[in-house]
């Protein structure tokens, strides 16, 4: 039976991926609290629609720093894609183009970034970065994706070190030596060891906003924030945008779930970069309630997962198409043309029963 949503797709997933791998793509920290509160953050927004609008004429399409995508949702950054199908990040890169929309490449890709741009030819493409300890493999790392035609960089700065991610431990994940990580580590050696063996930085300041912004020459995107606080600053050291994060519940558990945490960024940004989030983005009408809630766009991270571990590039590719038609229907739904319609007055939080009126 053809699969008619991401969660069709989680399942078929999951049935055919070896549970000590599934574990790395699935899981999250600790008792994985986060993990579940993104999804549960949705359900505590409900829509206002507003009707007798016409809706004959309907389209996704948005802008995000200066790039035209087919709908508000980006491909987010996630590694190892090789571990879920043999053409790794190119069969991803080929479904993000081919459903019109951007892929963020991670650190930890399993293909070279001139592999990728040559999977996808004109394909607008984000380099996601962690700033390794050893700062010479970055700046080769940012100098590959420049000059194969990437225009923005993605620092995320929640991982000075990594979450403990306790499904990996139970079940024994480790990154195979034959699965090329040509910008995460020459150590082939402590590969048992999982993802924890990249070696990031526990150094990394908001002066590496500016520095990695003036050593690319490209806008610097910054990944992992859940306040106000963090907002403001990395506005004053020159992010061209945020990402409202919590690295899909996998590095702090208890946490804030990202969607609860978006007004309060929205709020402190002020309109004056873009505001993105990711985590927890299932449905169409999830996108829809992140951006009546003043993001530009969400980024999907486990569902293109999910697409090609079920289906390789086609499902991968299915999986961007049922997000937008969900995401199209929605708005008409709404009463609304196009994401620039969509505020604060379509959602609502939901009151709780047993809350005073």
């Amino acid at each position: 039976m053809q699969p008619v949503c991401v969660a069709d797709y989680e399942r078929l997933a999951e049935e055919r991926v070896a549970p000590d791998v599934w574990c790395y793509f699935a899981g999250g920290a600790e008792d994985e609290v986060t993990l579940r509160a993104n999804r549960g953050a949705f359900s505590r927004w409900q829509f206002r629609p507003r009707m007798l609008v016409d809706v004959a004429a309907v389209s996704t399409e948005t802008e995000v720093l200066g790039t035209t995508v087919s709908m508000p949702l980006l491909v987010a950054p996630t590694a190892l894609h090789g571990l879920l199908t043999p053409d790794g990040e190119l069969a991803a890169a080929r479904a993000a183009a081919g459903a019109g929309t951007l892929m963020c490449v991670s650190t930890i890709t399993t293909r070279r970034h001139d592999e990728i741009a040559g999977a996808a030819p004109g394909a607008p493409r984000w380099q996601q970065v962690y700033i390794l300890t050893d700062r010479g493999r970055t700046e080769a790392h940012l100098d590959e994706a420049a000059g194969c035609g990437y225009s923005a960089v993605v620092l995320t700065v929640d991982t000075p070190f990594w979450g403990r991610r306790e499904r990996d431990l139970r079940l024994g994940f480790r990154i195979p030596p034959e699965v090329p990580l040509p910008y995460a580590s020459n150590d082939e050696s402590a590969r048992a060891g999982g993802i924890a063996y990249v070696p990031v930085s526990a150094s990394v300041s908001w002066r590496d906003v500016e520095w990695l912004a003036g050593r690319s020459g490209l806008p610097v995107v910054v990944k992992g924030l859940l306040t106000a606080e963090d907002a403001h600053l990395a506005v004053e050291h020159g992010a061209a945008a945020v990402v409202v994060s919590n690295h899909g519940g996998r590095q702090l558990d208890s946490a804030a779930a990202s969607l609860d945490a978006l007004p309060e960024v929205v709020g402190a940004v002020a309109g004056r970069v873009p505001v993105l989030l990711d985590g927890g983005v299932r449905r169409g009408s999830d996108v829809l309630k992140a951006v009546a809630l003043g993001a530009r766009a969400v980024l999907v991270g486990r569902p293109i997962l999910y697409g090609l571990a079920a289906a390789g590039e086609d499902g991968a590719r299915h999986v961007l198409e049922l997000l937008q038609q969900e995401t199209e229907r929605g708005l008409a739904l709404l009463g609304c043309t196009r994401p620039d319609d969509l505020t604060t007055a379509h959602v609502q939080r939901v009151v709780p029963y047993d809350s005073p009126a």
